[in-house]
């Protein structure tokens, strides 16, 4: 995937984007699916929590989150002495929005005692009501370390599915879904393999069940960047978002990788642009803070899976 602004552009906001971040004392992190040159600028690029991770364990005052939301919210957990901004305050996540506090509140007024399990795409007040998180690299031990069959799983149905299949569980399954990996098609896989039939096909579990069942390999986006690494195969064929090709072809430059669908890309996670963090740096803003009662019981969830 190639930088959406020249090189001159990108060199000029940059230097001054050094400048303001160490004024500020800040560090800056970026998701695997962030835009080629905002991933260039970052100090850490990662998935959602490991980002947030990285990030509390620095002596930062301010952390500069490029991604979504629900990714701001948990540095904001996980580190509330810092300052956290989000450089576009509209960068959502349409599937963290298909549940919510309330919603969840009457589910489980409705199946007393249910256990819930809560993936990390889903916002601070929606993990305070849970009783575990999980990312798409841990779902499944997630899952194997509940007993019972009161499972609920929020809100991606595709990973849910995913998880119990793998493990032979039967859970009860949030409807949400990721919009833009729910776009990839048999026929999508069907096509791909066709043009590049030596390529091993690999596919992040927030995709379909049937998507799934074509591939070599399911992970999550770190998942999906160290098999390749480490895989013989020179080419794959890539389910999951366009923003981690940059991340891919610097790992391993010699392979080819190919997106799986040209219609694979998160509008919410290019929001982000150079321009928005050098403002984010100047202004402080757009701020993302947590209430400290919902704070501490999400940190409690969070905590639950760390301790897997």
């Amino acid at each position: 995937m190639k930088h959406t602004i020249s090189q001159d552009e990108f060199q000029t906001l940059a230097s001054e984007i050094k400048l303001l971040k160490k004024e500020r004392k800040a560090v800056i992190l970026a998701h695997y699916y962030q835009r080629p040159e905002v991933q260039d600028i970052a100090d850490f690029v990662g998935d959602s929590l490991q980002l947030s991770q990285q990030a509390a364990n620095t002596d930062a005052e301010v952390i500069v989150f490029c991604g979504v939301h629900f990714m701001a919210e948990s540095a904001a957990i996980l580190s509330p002495d810092k300052v956290v901004v989000l450089p576009d305050h509209n960068a959502g996540c349409p599937m963290a929005d298909m549940v919510d506090a309330d919603g969840l509140r009457a589910y489980k007024k409705r199946v007393p005692g249910v256990k819930v399990v809560c993936y990390v795409n889903s916002s601070a007040e929606v993990k305070a009501e849970s009783d575990i998180c999980c990312t798409s690299s841990n779902a499944v031990k997630v899952v194997q370390s509940l007993a019972g069959d009161n499972i609920l799983f929020i809100p991606d149905e595709n990973l849910g599915r995913y998880a119990a299949k793998l493990l032979g569980r039967s859970l009860q399954f949030w409807p949400g879904y990721c919009k833009t990996h729910d776009r990839l098609t048999k026929e999508d896989i069907h096509k791909a393999k066709e043009e590049h039939p030596l390529a091993k096909v690999i596919v992040h579990p927030e995709c379909r069940e049937d998507i799934c069942q074509e591939a070599d390999y399911v992970g999550s986006t770190a998942g999906l960047i160290n098999f390749s690494q480490s895989s013989d195969a020179q080419e794959f064929i890539v389910g999951t978002e366009s923003g981690i090709l940059h991340r891919l072809h610097q790992v391993c430059p010699e392979k080819k990788f190919y997106l799986a669908s040209e219609r694979l890309v998160c509008p919410n996670m290019k929001l982000t642009t150079l321009e928005k963090v050098k403002a984010a740096l100047k202004t402080l803003s757009p701020r993302v803070t947590v209430n400290e009662e919902i704070r501490v019981r999400a940190k409690a969830t969070l905590e639950r899976m760390l301790a897997l």
